[in-house]
């Protein structure tokens, strides 16, 4: 391509620090150094841990450095790749992936995580492997968050932070998968191993909470009770499952008890998708003794549950997941096979303006 090799002067929205609103940039996008890939973003999804970092910073996150530009769920198109790289060529549809997968360590190759460790503490301080972004703004370092930085129309991640995808896949609808989709419908299939005729409640109902909801229907649960506080969710969560949608709003009494009396004796499997800690204990005291599973997916870096510990001796198993706890080499294959792309959330991609992206960032988060 005739910008390979060459720095790229491009639209990003750009955080100059906690609390304010997004910036529209012209932002320098340098070549990818060895084992890089450059990246055309064609579309970005808008997940709430990107508006949470931005406006609650030091709450239940953890600091990162600013200026930053945010976003980690996409999907694009390689425009470059820097020496030593194998994996992708130019014009491959790929998902940046803000965990990444080398092949090689120990964890990837164990069936039991997904959790490489590959640059991962670099890709957490928005560098990359050398210590330092590809991304540019003023004669400033502009971090990428989570190694990402899909707020950008190009950005640069390792090769170890890319997953290629086939040519006719909807670049609109796939980027989902690079986050929420992965990440909830793993929850039900991988960490929590929901099984048929189980009873399930996901608490939240937004991207994440979807997917396990379309997770737990395709583990063919008996029951998918959706969880929310807004109402105007719960059309959207019946049709990718849910046989029961409830308020905590309506209900005098802490939503667990409600879930208890509604099942008579409480869900086999609980999925929490908001990252509050409150709700994480919500969903476990709304699970069944004995054997009930509830699975943390929901994501906050700082804040602590507080858990009786009774609830564990009777039976209950508590875990988290992270992206949904699927080995990236073969996550996408079974998400394809099983999801119907035309049923998932609308997204925003970059055929809007910038100004309307900054606008709609803040409204929908």
């Amino acid at each position: 391509m005739a910008t390979d090799g060459k720095v790229i002067t491009c639209k990003a929205a750009v955080a100059w620090e906690p609390g304010k609103p997004l910036c529209i940039e012209e932002v320098e996008v340098a070549p990818p150094k060895a084992h890089e890939v450059r990246i055309k973003v064609v579309a970005t999804g808008v997940c709430h841990t990107d508006w949470e970092y931005l406006f609650e910073t030091g709450k239940g996150m953890k600091f990162r450095p600013f200026p930053l530009v945010l976003g980690h769920e996409a999907a694009g198109i390689v425009e470059s790749i820097g020496p030593e790289v194998t994996r992708v060529s130019p014009g491959d549809k790929v998902i940046p992936l803000f965990l990444p997968y080398c092949g090689e360590c120990e964890r990837c190759l164990s069936p039991k995580t997904n959790h490489c460790k590959k640059n991962w503490t670099n890709m957490q301080a928005g560098v990359l492997a050398d210590g330092t972004s590809r991304i540019s703004c003023k004669g400033q370092q502009v971090y990428q968050f989570l190694g990402v930085s899909s707020f950008s129309q190009y950005t640069v991640v390792p090769d170890t932070s890319v997953a290629k995808i086939r040519s006719d896949a909807p670049l609109d609808k796939v980027c989902l998968l690079g986050c929420g989709v992965s990440t909830g419908y793993g929850a039900a299939i991988n960490a929590g191993k929901v099984e048929k005729d189980s009873s399930c409640a996901v608490f939240g109902l937004g991207a994440v909470g979807l997917a396990a909801v379309m997770g737990c229907k395709v583990a063919i649960a008996r029951r998918i009770i959706g969880v929310d506080i807004n109402p105007d969710k719960f059309e959207k969560a019946r049709q990718f499952g849910a046989t029961d949608c409830i308020n905590p709003r309506d209900y005098s009494k802490p939503i667990q008890e409600v879930v208890v009396e509604m099942t008579g004796g409480g869900v086999d499997y609980a999925l929490e998708c908001v990252g509050s800690p409150a709700i994480m204990n919500a969903a476990l005291e709304s699970t069944r003794d004995a054997w009930g599973t509830c699975v943390i997916a929901g994501w906050t870096e700082t804040e602590t549950m507080s858990i009786s510990v009774e609830k564990l001796l009777m039976g209950r198993t508590l875990k988290g997941t992270y992206f949904g706890a699927s080995a990236l080499s073969s996550a996408f294959k079974i998400l394809k096979q099983r999801i119907n792309l035309k049923c998932l959330p609308h997204k925003m991609k970059y055929s809007v303006t910038f100004i309307t992206f900054c606008i709609v960032f803040v409204i929908l988060c």
